[in-house]
């Protein structure tokens, strides 16, 4: 395959929501842990119940590949060119449309929703349906080379 890096810079993409005057509660990278450790510390920070859409988060098919052979779990990989934003429900297709006209934006996505639900817990849908929470590795999954 031809494995490439997803590092790039997101402060002009970010930009593009904030000329539109996108409203944007949280905006963090998924650099330190990944998508899952991300969403974790903000659901227990906050104290909310964030629920994910397996299906809907886009992972290449040569990265899934990768993680399955190493034993690791995609949620939980670096992701240094790439963002969560939560913005309300009725700007999130506004949002989308906007990151879509930019580069590094064309792959965004909705990949799920705040719950009201207290107990900060982070959970996501399967592609079979059943729903398991996704929690803090207990050390790290990667060391770290950089």
């Amino acid at each position: 395959t031809d494995l490439q890096s997803d590092c790039a810079p997101l402060h002009g993409t970010i930009q593009r929501l904030l000329d539109a005057g996108i409203t944007i509660h949280c905006l963090r990278d998924c650099t330190r842990g990944g998508l899952a450790t991300t969403l974790v510390e903000i659901a227990k920070a906050r104290r909310l119940r964030l629920h994910l859409d397996g299906p809907s988060i886009p992972v290449r098919d040569d990265v899934r590949g990768a993680c399955e052979m190493l034993g690791l779990d995609p949620h939980y990989v670096a992701n240094e060119g790439r963002f969560i934003a939560f913005v309300p429900a009725a700007e999130a297709e506004r949002a989308l449309a906007l990151l879509h006209q930019d580069p590094q934006g064309a792959g965004a996505v909705r990949i799920g929703e705040v719950l009201d639900d207290p107990s900060g817990l982070l959970t996501l849908r399967s592609e079979i349906g059943s729903t398991r929470v996704l929690d803090m590795l207990s050390g790290e999954q990667l060391p770290r080379i950089c």
